[in-house]
């Protein structure tokens, strides 16, 4: 079968073993075209196609859209799914942009048609000059090298075949074939940017020099190559930094600091992916923000990104989608004797013997005569400062806790026992020096921190 340029370089990229195709079609020329090809190939590859279509409602002739494209799908014999979504009301709520909101929407709609119908690519009709604009769009909002990579033609179950093609080629075909389709007003509306980069600032550029878009294209295949290099030494260097996967994810201070920075950035990139599921509105001025709290002579910082939370606690980097829920203050009288259940899970026990049994972080022994009662146990309070065993003087507790590695989010959890206003005992790391048990004082108060 002879086939056309457009058909040769469907033919020669269909990734190995796949069956079924679920085509994204819009009913505008780049999809309809992607469809007829695919169509004209799929017997000589052996491939069924199935169709997909999501109304966004931001047109009053959106729901003609989806018209065209049923009845386009009933005349070439391919299944169709067809929904519809209100975007605008999903931009407004997320308060994202209509394009963000629509890209979102039609990804979650296209990758559950997908695994609906068990199909192994999702098939999309994005063409050169698409990359281009994706480029320029990137280029403008701060990306990376990475982001500037732009749009692959395989990338997991997405696939864009045309990706090396012009919409000139593209329209040259559509016309040779007597194909239909709509023309989405909205592709000539200024709100959006990358309507402006199209018709305004790209045609400048092509007149400044003819090979623009071509030196583009280039350019973010030369990205892509580079790229694939960097994410292979992102592979083999991750697993080794990782400290913790235990709430969010840990990274290691020292070991990312002896990375080589161009490394790091990416390895800073990956750990955003992972706790994220996406890299979706992280720009390099937030990979820059990360790094420098990373580098910063501050012990504890945190920052907040879009879609995502990083901290540097002490010697780790701790990335989490949201930012940790913090304890709620408490204050509560301890039984004596008795069991005192904290905020937390743990308990806290209380008991009267005769005898010493022997102290530890998680066990403390007073004279109960020394100690003025009721005793209550609290969360840690701005300025507070105790007298630990051992030591003459006071601290203050927020400089034990710093001297100690606490963390802001265990600061707050850190059970304190207190007579009056005397810490006795900040629970599970030092007791003070009050009412230390002597030989002659009477009954003994043990604490144990379960």
């Amino acid at each position: 079968m002879k086939h056309s340029l457009l058909t040769q370089s469907l033919v020669s990229a269909l990734p190995p073993g796949v069956k079924c195709l679920l085509v994204a079609v819009s009913g505008g020329v780049d999809s309809v075209v992607l469809l007829h090809a695919l169509r004209s190939v799929s017997a000589e590859l052996g491939i069924t196609l199935e169709v997909a279509h999501l109304d966004h409602q931001i047109r009053p002739e959106s729901s003609a859209d989806a018209d065209f494209v049923q009845k386009l799908c009933v005349q070439w014999d391919v299944p169709c799914y067809v929904e519809s979504y209100d975007v605008p009301r999903l931009a407004e709520e997320n308060r994202i942009s209509l394009e963000m909101a629509g890209r979102q929407a039609r990804r979650e709609f296209l990758q559950r048609i997908a695994e609906q119908i068990d199909a192994g690519q999702i098939v999309l009709a994005h063409h050169r000059d698409d990359q281009v604009e994706t480029f320029m769009l990137r280029l403008l909002r701060g990306s990376g090298q990475s982001g500037l990579a732009s749009m692959q033609v395989q990338q997991g179950v997405w696939w864009r075949p045309l990706l090396g093609c012009s919409r000139e080629q593209i329209v040259e075909y559509a016309r040779q074939h007597e194909l239909s389709w709509v023309e989405d007003q909205s592709n000539g509306d200024p709100i959006f940017l990358r309507n402006r980069l199209r018709t305004q600032v790209l045609p400048q550029l092509v007149e400044i020099n003819p090979q623009f878009c071509n030196r583009i294209a280039g350019l973010t295949e030369q990205f892509q190559l580079e790229d694939d290099y960097w994410q292979k030494q992102v592979e083999e260097n991750f697993t080794g930094l990782v400290v913790s996967r235990h709430d969010g994810l840990r990274l290691s201070r020292p070991a990312l600091l002896a990375l080589h920075p161009a490394l790091r950035i990416r390895i800073l990139r990956e750990a955003l992916r992972q706790v994220r599921g996406d890299l979706q509105r992280i720009e390099s001025i937030h990979l820059q923000s990360i790094e420098t709290l990373l580098v910063n002579q501050r012990s504890q910082a945190q920052l907040d990104l879009p879609g995502g939370w990083v901290a540097r606690r002490y010697q780790a980097l701790w990335f989490r989608d949201v930012a940790p829920l913090l304890a709620e203050p408490f204050d509560l009288s301890l039984p004596i004797p008795g069991e005192l259940e904290l905020p937390d899970g743990r308990v806290l026990r209380a008991s009267l013997q005769a005898e010493q049994e022997g102290e530890s972080l998680n066990v403390t022994e007073y004279c109960f005569a020394d100690l003025p009662q009721p005793l209550r146990v609290r969360s840690w309070h701005a300025g507070d400062r105790f007298e630990p065993s051992a030591m003459v003087g006071h601290k203050r507790l927020k400089n034990f806790f710093v001297d100690n590695r606490v963390e802001l989010e265990q600061r707050l959890k850190t059970p304190l026992l207190v007579s009056g206003e005397e810490i006795l005992w900040v629970a599970g790391m030092r007791r003070s020096r009050h009412a230390i048990v002597g030989h002659d004082k009477g009954s003994i108060l043990r604490v144990e921190l379960l």
